[in-house]
């Protein structure tokens, strides 16, 4: 009897206890890892999502197509100088540009035609924004389109969709989302027509400002069909924020860029027209939470 060996009462319930100790530190960093990576992994969403949205904002306003019709203006300028030789000289200025060089055929006398030249605008405000831009590409070889098309950037109310037992629900708050609008066909009204996608949700703030070369001053509004030789302007400010609930708690993730337009189009010989924007821009970005 005294050579048998075994554990006290008291050994096993120490054993117990530490044992118990153990599977509840186990327990808790378990909780501990799962809920950083939950939050790590809203934050690394949350920021691509903004990111991504930004970076087509980007790629639209630094491709904005402005074009101009160089042959208009010198056909103008021709017309000035003919106008201005046949008050000294008094010579017969020649046919308005684009009529018929027959005055009347069979009777009927030709009207001159007027020439215009298509527009594409540069319409924005503090948060809107709509131009024609060159990124664009066709889905399908025989697409018929253009290398350009409009595009348009707006904040409107919307509703989000969530997934409940593999059926979309909806759910009972509303926020705000970018839209972007595109289409193919360019009119004299930039800001309206086309299709229009989400492709941002959950949005607290979108601002737009509008830079000129050699001006301090940041413009809220930018309306090219307003300005002489269609002026676009040389970079815009871009502030896009949003809003993530984490932890039963909104954190606010933002960005912010000053984007150039690569080629505004714009005339130099005119002073009151600002010029092509020279040397580099710097691109800012933050990021806070």
């Amino acid at each position: 009897m005294n050579n048998k060996k075994g554990f006290t009462l008291i050994e096993v319930i120490l054993s117990m206890t530490i044992l118990a100790s153990m599977m509840v530190l186990v327990s808790i960093s378990i909780s501990n890892a799962t809920k950083a990576k939950r939050k790590i992994q809203t934050e690394v969403e949350a920021v691509s999502s903004l990111r991504d949205a930004m970076r087509i904002l980007r790629t639209d306003i630094n491709l904005a197509y402005n074009h101009y019709d160089f042959e208009l203006d010198i056909l103008e300028k021709s017309r000035e100088k003919t106008a201005a030789l046949s008050a000294t000289n008094q010579i017969v200025p020649p046919r308005p540009a684009g009529s018929s060089p027959i005055g009347s055929i069979a009777g009927t006398s030709t009207a001159p035609t007027i020439r215009k030249s298509p527009a594409t605008h540069f319409v924005g405000t503090d948060n809107t924004i709509n131009f024609v831009t060159t990124n664009n590409g066709r889905i399908t070889a025989n697409d018929i389109q253009a290398d350009f098309i409009e595009v348009g950037y707006s904040l409107k109310n919307c509703k989000n969709f969530t997934g409940d037992n593999g059926s979309a629900v909806e759910k009972k708050s509303q926020g705000k989302c970018l839209y972007r609008r595109t289409q193919k066909i360019i009119d004299q009204d930039v800001s309206k027509g086309g299709d229009e996608i989400v492709i941002l949700e959950d949005v607290t703030e979108f601002s737009l400002k509008y830079l000129v070369e050699n001006k301090l001053d940041l413009q809220k509004e930018w309306r090219s069909e307003k300005k002489r030789y269609n002026i676009f302007p040389d970079a815009v400010e871009v502030t896009l924020a949003i809003e993530k609930e984490q932890d039963k708690k909104q954190k606010k993730y933002s960005i912010q860029y000053v984007v150039p337009l690569h080629f505004p189009n714009n005339i130099k010989s005119n002073k009151n027209i600002p010029a092509v924007p020279t040397g580099t821009t710097t691109l800012s970005e933050d990021v806070t939470q």
